[in-house]
C-alpha cells in the first residue's frame, strides 16, 4: 500500500490551468481501483492519494502521468508501507500473508 503525497510547487498559480486533466486522471485511478482515497492536504499545501497494489515502478509510472507532475505544478513523494491494524470496515486492506 502506498501514500502519495503531491506537494504544490512554485508553479501552483498554474493549478488552474490543468485541473481538468488532473481530475480525469484522478478519475482513472480510482476507476481502476489503484487509488483508494484522495483528498487535498490541509493548508491548501497540494494533495494526496491512498493507494492500493504491491507495484512501486507501475505506481511510479501512473504519478508520472499526472498532468500536474507534468507540468511541474506539484513535486510528487511515494511513500510505500504495510497495514497491519484496522478498523473492521477496512479489513479488507490487511495483507495476510
Amino acid at each position: 500500500m502506498f501514500i502519495v503525497f503531491l506537494k504544490f510547487s512554485e508553479h501552483r498559480d498554474r493549478a488552474k490551468d490543468f485541473m481538468a486533466s488532473h481530475k480525469a486522471w484522478v478519475k482513472q485511478g480510482i476507476d481502476d481501483g489503484v487509488f483508494l482515497l484522495v483528498g487535498s492536504l490541509k493548508g491548501n499545501q497540494g494533495g494526496c492519494i491512498v493507494a492500493s497494489g504491491d507495484d512501486h515502478s507501475a505506481l511510479e509510472t501512473r504519478v508520472h502521468q499526472d498532468p500536474f507532475v507534468i507540468e511541474k505544478v506539484v513535486q510528487p513523494e511515494i511513500q510505500e508501507f504495510t497495514p497491519s491494524m484496522s478498523t473492521e470496515s477496512l479489513s479488507f486492506l490487511i495483507n495476510e500473508d
